[in-house]
């Protein structure tokens, strides 16, 4: 006679694995790639450096 199974556990590790397959999939569509990430982290500290270089000193 095979052990007992608990149908519980398997039905939450099968969601879990739908819910991590889904999320991979939308990492992949809606993620952003580095050199995206680069190019927005450059572009603020830009901002940042020429509003920092027109404050007025008070």
């Amino acid at each position: 006679m095979s052990a007992p199974i608990n149908l519980n556990k398997v039905k939450k590790e099968r969601n879990r694995a739908s819910r991590k397959a889904r999320a991979d999939e939308n990492a992949v569509r809606f993620g952003q790639t580095k050199a995206q990430k680069e190019a927005l982290k450059a572009r603020a500290e830009k901002i940042a450096r020429n509003l920092d270089a027109h404050r007025r000193d008070t």
